[in-house]
């Protein structure tokens, strides 16, 4: 009995122990929380002097960059799954293979940006300095290749160590969203959209924001371009309700202002119904996937449906290894525009080697 008695002691500490270690670990990350306050203006980088001007093309690309981790071989421990057959699916990695592997994903992401050409380019989860990334600053190596390009760089993933999964901890982060043109660029601002305030969710989550850019046009008007990151791991949908409730705001505004305006990004929608179960997998629809259809957004808007999209998706499934055959796909990268812009897009086929998303070229006029 003393024995017994004096193990169920040595238990109670412990448990008493690890009790005292996650509420501190909480009381850190508590500490260390905070938002990014709304309508931060943006420094831009290497200003350019060329002006846009009306009935001429122009091609824009975006393309979510995974921290440059989602080579073939990357699965994501947020991710879960499950096959048609019921098998679950969970993935399982917090960090990228290795430096090596990021900066390999990076000059991929660079060559592929090079062959297109683009007047404008738009990133989404691009590191500067983070644990999961190896420290490699992607932001840096971007915009270091492309010197006729001013540059401008929102902050939405700023978070203490993150220490899980244990095995392989996710890390401190400080991610976002950069936007690139050929074109003078007169403001960018920084727009802060809703996310959960969930004691765990709010720590995992990013400080999901959007960036408003004007571009002045030969004769008065502006090009209004919004590079935007939306919520994924949204059970129910309700923030990303609430954020396309905010950006639409906006873009109305822009457009009743007399302006051309293009969003571009990554929607984490499945960008029309049609896109839900399209491709053949063996997964079974992930739950992190909600559908944005045309009659969501503003009446002087239309959702840009690339012409490749039975052909090629945008993102796979992150919850295993990929496998053409098997993970679920589908397309919620792309562009919206307002109706005075003539646009067409088209997926680009990257194979996903160098992030779990394919990149989206729009090719679009000023009418």
């Amino acid at each position: 009995m003393k024995i017994a008695k004096k193990i169920g002691w040595i238990l109670l500490g412990i448990l008493g122990i690890l009790i005292v270690i996650v509420a501190g670990y909480l009381v850190y990350m508590q500490l260390h929380y905070y938002r990014i306050p709304d309508k931060q203006k943006l420094t831009i980088h290497n200003p350019q002097k060329t002006e846009l001007s009306l009935d001429k093309k122009y091609v824009a690309t975006t393309y979510n960059v995974g921290f440059g981790a989602y080579n073939h071989n990357f699965d994501f421990f947020m991710d879960k799954g499950e096959l048609k057959n019921g098998k679950k699916l969970h993935g399982h990695r917090g960090t990228a293979e290795s430096k090596d592997s990021v900066i390999q994903a990076t000059d991929g992401v660079i060559a592929t940006e090079k062959k297109q050409d683009p007047d404008f380019m738009f990133f989404q989860e691009i590191d500067t300095n983070s644990t999961r990334s190896h420290h490699v600053n992607q932001v840096k190596m971007v915009t270091s290749n492309f010197d006729n390009y001013d540059n401008v760089f929102a902050n939405n993933f700023h978070s203490a160590f993150l220490a899980w999964p244990l095995y392989d901890p996710h890390g401190s982060v400080q991610s976002g969203l950069l936007s690139m043109s050929k074109y003078k660029m007169s403001s960018a601002i920084r727009r802060q959209y809703p996310v959960s305030k969930a004691l765990i969710a709010k720590f995992t989550d990013l400080d999901r924001c959007f960036v408003v850019m004007h571009f002045p046009i030969k004769g008065g008007k502006n090009l209004v371009m919004i590079n935007s990151h939306m919520s994924a791991y949204d059970k129910g949908g309700k923030m990303r309700q609430a954020q396309m409730k905010l950006i639409s705001s906006v873009m109305e505004k822009e457009y009743q202002a007399g302006n051309y305006v293009i969003v571009g990004g990554d929607f984490n929608h499945a960008l029309g119904k049609d896109m839900l179960t399209h491709f053949s997998h063996q997964e079974k629809v992930p739950s992190w996937v909600s559908v944005l259809d045309q009659k969501m957004l503003p009446k002087d808007f239309t959702m840009v449906k690339a012409q490749n999209r039975k052909k090629i998706a945008t993102d796979r499934a992150t919850d295993m290894k990929y496998d053409p055959k098997v993970n679920y796909m589908t397309v919620c990268d792309g562009f919206i525009v307002s109706k005075n812009i003539s646009a067409k897009a088209e997926n680009i086929d990257t194979d996903f080697r160098y992030s779990d998303h394919n990149p989206v070229r729009l090719t679009f006029e000023l009418k």
